[in-house]
């Protein structure tokens, strides 16, 4: 069943993108919380992550949240490639399918910044917030366009992917590929086995070896081990498209924050220009964005403070439905942040 339509759409035109071409009648798909203040100083930029919407991001909004709307403006934004954003499944053909254009984590970040300047009137945020890939996004953006963003949280995500993180995507790929009906992007029906064997590679890298040995997959109201991988797991990707999957994946092993004309790959330079004040939130237990690659980003940021979560929930803690203690340490970050001259 398709949710029902809780968002908006900013039509962008036809967009150049950073690695050539156009991606033709672009579509940003947003949701707002709250008031914009007269002084429009009250704004919080939070974008999606993988395969995500902005529903995904509600569990840090609300009433006495962190993310308070009875106090700020929040606005989510989706990334290209999730379903509701331009994506290979909702653009017109030449340019769908396996043939949708290449986009990067900077194009995402410059259509960001136009809904916030030319649609919705701000010139500077209060808050940067982005989780995994979003976190990616919110590392180029902070990067970019230093003079709009007052504060920077980045939760388990990383300002560059690793080689190692390279593997992983890569190995996501393969499995998805792999399904006999893949057909080259060109696929009839879903590539249902592709998307379930995703799950399952997705199960021992989202969550760590710890998580496992305490046994915590067992509390989530299973039997087993496998009967947790067939009820939280096998169907994790089914509400998204192949393609789009394969779109964000490309996103996602391509980020650099200093690949590109300004900094010429220089990642120190492109990390020193975030002024801001940052607290960047790895867990130790991140199988993708481990603790180590965030302290060699956060050395490079003149007013960043790294800020691990010590948990055994991997890549997913502090996310929705993880452990309450984390996901209260994320909001005390940005309680703190928010707190923070600008």
């Amino acid at each position: 069943m398709t949710p029902a339509i809780d968002h908006a759409i900013f039509e962008l035109g036809d967009l150049p993108l950073q690695k050539g071409g156009i991606l033709p009648k672009a579509r940003l798909a947003f949701k707002t919380y709250g008031s914009l203040a007269r002084r429009r100083d009250n704004a919080i930029l939070f974008p999606t992550w993988f395969s995500a919407t902005h529903r995904n991001n509600e569990w840090l909004i609300g009433p006495g949240r962190a993310l308070d709307p009875e106090r700020y403006f929040i606005v989510c934004a989706n990334l290209f490639g999730n379903g509701l954003s331009s994506s290979p499944s909702n653009t017109a053909a030449p340019f769908d399918r396996a043939r949708f254009p290449r986009v990067t984590v900077l194009d995402n970040a410059r259509a960001q910044h136009r809904l916030l300047r030319e649609h919705l009137g701000i010139d500077r945020l209060a808050l940067l917030i982005g989780r995994s890939m979003g976190a990616q996004v919110a590392f180029q953006f902070a990067s970019w366009l230093p003079d709009a963003v007052g504060r920077l949280l980045a939760l388990s995500g990383s300002a560059k992917t690793s080689p190692h993180n390279q593997v992983f995507i890569e190995s996501v790929k393969a499995t998805l590929m792999a399904d006999g009906t893949w057909n080259g992007g060109e696929y009839s029906e879903p590539p249902a086995k592709g998307i379930v064997a995703v799950g399952r590679l997705y199960a021992s890298w989202a969550m760590s070896q710890s998580f496992y040995r305490e046994g915590l997959h067992l509390t989530h109201g299973v039997a087993s081990l496998q009967d947790y991988l067939e009820k939280h797991w096998d169907r994790n990707f089914f509400h998204s498209d192949a393609n789009d999957l394969l779109a964000m994946l490309e996103t996602w092993k391509a980020a650099d924050l200093s690949d590109n004309d300004r900094y010429a790959r220089n990642w120190k330079e492109a990390l020193a220009a975030i002024t801001c004040p940052a607290i960047v939130m790895p867990c130790r237990t991140d199988l993708y964005f481990p603790p180590e690659d965030s302290a060699a980003a956060v050395a490079h940021m003149p007013r960043a403070e790294l800020r691990i979560i010590e948990s055994v929930w991997g890549h997913r803690a502090g996310s929705p439905n993880s452990s309450p203690v984390d996901i209260a340490f994320v909001e005390q970050a940005i309680r703190d942040l928010l707190a923070m001259p600008a």
